[in-house]
């Protein structure tokens, strides 16, 4: 007779995680990987990776993680709250903790389990955990392990806000533009993860005794799991670290599994293969913002009748005048003649350094100036203003509110409105009689900014070029 094995499977906002156990509770085969959006697809490759190990034998199952509720629908297969599961698997292989942090991608949980039950999870608000990890990450110019390679180097740590995104990039932000070390920075972002989950979770219950770490971000970033330890003063005695910790839910969710019916690999893929995800109305979906290729057609050709008269560097003689843009994200960098004529122009990622993007702009565009150009002044603008002026000697540093509307006003001498939407900002600039009359910026939110739009794009696992085209 063929024992019945146990599967549990965990969908959660970023990852999906795969774990089989035998009848005794022992794990025969496990797997984990990133999922960009495309749960169907990743869950699909996981099962058929397991049907390789383990074969086509009858096996219980169980669906568990934030976007674990539509598979479960699909597969037609059970589902159980990830916090249940993750409860199940404390209760079987670690009975000891006072007190659990599990860290997912989007969410962040704590249970307290003396004194009674007691459980608390993150609602709206990603802060401090794995997304707003790979968030600052990307400021850096590297990923979460790199984060984690940098944080071990650290010698300060300074206040990051965590409990949203836009805040933490303006401080990041600030602190790259102040020139601190990025080893020193990383740690700071650990460290705001930790601050906001102590914080917005424990909500002043002392969290103290047998304290586990669980889920992926504690077991992949050992710099994280530091900074708790630190911040709680938990010595190695009290701290619960887990094999497996990364797939606790999914082995709750299995453990779980026992009492339902069974059923087989086979027929799990057959069933997600065969599925027609554009069948299924779970979403209302909006109009296109183009109902056809003419319409884009038009819309592109309107919009490229505006050009910037340009005139060729390599030939040029006199005086010309440089503009430097040190934005949240972005360095951008223009050169002009005495009429307006741009002359060179560049618009790339700062990369966490606005200062070295600005050296390698110079580099660049000396490079291409010929002996018969003269640079006669130069000014700088945007969020690494300060820096740049006192680190290149630039002439003069301008607020971006008056250089926007010194532009606008170039090319529209009639501009009452402008409207500018950046990495992290997006401001609305009312203009009256010739002058500023009144500034509307986002103040709490970076919601459709551009790192708002890059984040997603990423989370699909595509260039934001392709992001846009699409």
């Amino acid at each position: 007779m063929i024992d019945t094995l146990r599967m549990g499977l965990d969908v959660g906002s970023t990852t999906v995680k795969i774990v089989i156990m035998d009848v005794h509770g022992a794990i025969i085969y496990k797997s984990y990987r990133r999922h960009y959006a495309e749960t169907q697809k990743h869950t699909i490759e996981l099962l058929n990776m397991a049907l390789e190990q383990v074969g086509n034998r009858p096996l219980t199952v169980m669906v568990t993680g934030s976007a674990g509720l539509a598979l479960s629908s699909w597969l037609e297969i059970e589902h159980i709250q990830e916090v249940v599961a993750c409860s199940t698997a404390i209760d079987r292989l670690i009975p000891q903790p006072d007190v659990a942090i599990e860290l997912g991608g989007e969410d962040a949980k704590i249970t307290f389990f003396q004194g009674g039950l007691d459980q608390r999870m993150n609602g709206i608000c990603a802060g401090g955990t794995g997304a707003f990890i790979d968030q600052m990450a990307t400021l850096l110019d590297t990923d979460a392990s790199g984060l984690n390679d940098l944080a071990k180097q650290y010698t300060n740590l300074y206040s990051i806000a965590s409990r949203c995104g836009v805040f933490a990039k303006t401080d990041l932000q600030a602190l790259l533009n102040e020139g601190l070390r990025k080893e020193d920075i990383a740690a700071s972002v650990f460290q705001a993860v930790v601050n906001q989950t102590i914080s917005g979770l424990a909500c002043g219950k002392s969290i103290k005794g047998n304290v586990a770490f669980l889920g992926g971000p504690l077991w992949f970033l050992s710099e994280l799991r530091q900074r708790f330890k630190a911040t709680l003063k938990l010595d190695d005695s009290k701290v619960i670290f887990p094999e497996n910790a990364q797939f606790f839910v999914a082995i709750g969710a299995a453990l779980a599994s026992a009492a339902g019916k069974a059923t087989r690999l086979r027929d799990l893929i057959d069933r997600l293969e065969h599925l027609d995800l554009s069948d299924l109305h779970e979403v209302s979906r909006l109009q296109p913002l183009f109902s056809d290729t003419g319409e884009l057609d038009r819309f592109r050709q309107r919009h490229e009748a505006h050009r910037t008269s340009k005139r060729d560097l390599d030939s040029f003689a006199g005086d010309c005048f440089l503009g430097i843009d040190a934005g949240s994200t972005t360095t951008k960098a223009t050169l002009v003649d005495e009429e307006g004529n741009l002359l060179y122009s560049y618009y790339g990622n700062n990369k966490g350094s606005p200062l070295q993007s600005a050296v390698d702009i110079l580099n660049d565009l000396y490079s291409r100036l010929p002996d018969t150009a003269n640079i006669a002044a130069a000014g700088v603008t945007g969020y690494g203003e300060r820096l740049l002026k006192a680190a290149l000697r630039v002439d003069i540093g301008e607020v971006e509110t008056v250089a926007h509307y010194t532009a606008a006003k170039f090319f529209n001498p009639a501009v009452d409105l402008i409207l500018d939407i950046g990495g992290q900002d997006m401001k609305c600039i009312k203009i009256k009689d010739g002058a500023i009359d009144g500034i509307m910026l986002n103040e709490a939110c970076s919601s459709g900014c551009g790192s708002f739009i890059e984040g997603f794009a990423q989370s699909l696992n595509m260039p934001v070029q392709d992001f846009a085209r699409i």
